[in-house]
């Protein structure tokens, strides 16, 4: 039997355990969704549950980002260069440098933020 995600501090936590990943955020009609899944004085993990044309506005971050799409397909742009990113593949937001995502299907991403 799975464990159930129980809520602490709005962070989700699990007692040692394995969480069904796709099932722990859903995008709503029209917005972007997220739900902190980590969060540690050294970096965080968000899942992000975008719906289909939704976006995260250009900005920077001051540490490096890896993105993980787990469903769908998002473009990314980094620095005014744009990618397509799939299910399945990752990509680095380098810190300090402009990027924002763009959701071309509805889809879903893991944020994996480190702090130095």
């Amino acid at each position: 039997m799975e464990p159930s995600p129980q809520k602490e501090n709005s962070v989700i936590s699990w007692p040692a355990g394995v969480a069904p990943l796709e099932q722990l955020v859903n995008a709503a009609d029209g917005s972007v969704v997220s739900r902190v899944l980590l969060k540690r004085k050294t970096g965080n993990v968000t899942l992000f549950a975008f719906d289909v044309n939704q976006e995260l506005s250009e900005h920077t971050a001051p540490f490096d980002a890896l993105v993980q799409v787990v469903q769908g397909e998002a473009e990314i742009t980094i620095g005014g260069s744009a990618a397509v990113v799939k299910a399945g593949e990752v990509i680095l937001l380098p810190a300090g440098r402009p990027h924002a995502v763009r959701a071309l299907t509805a889809m879903k991403m893991l944020l994996t933020m480190i702090r130095e």
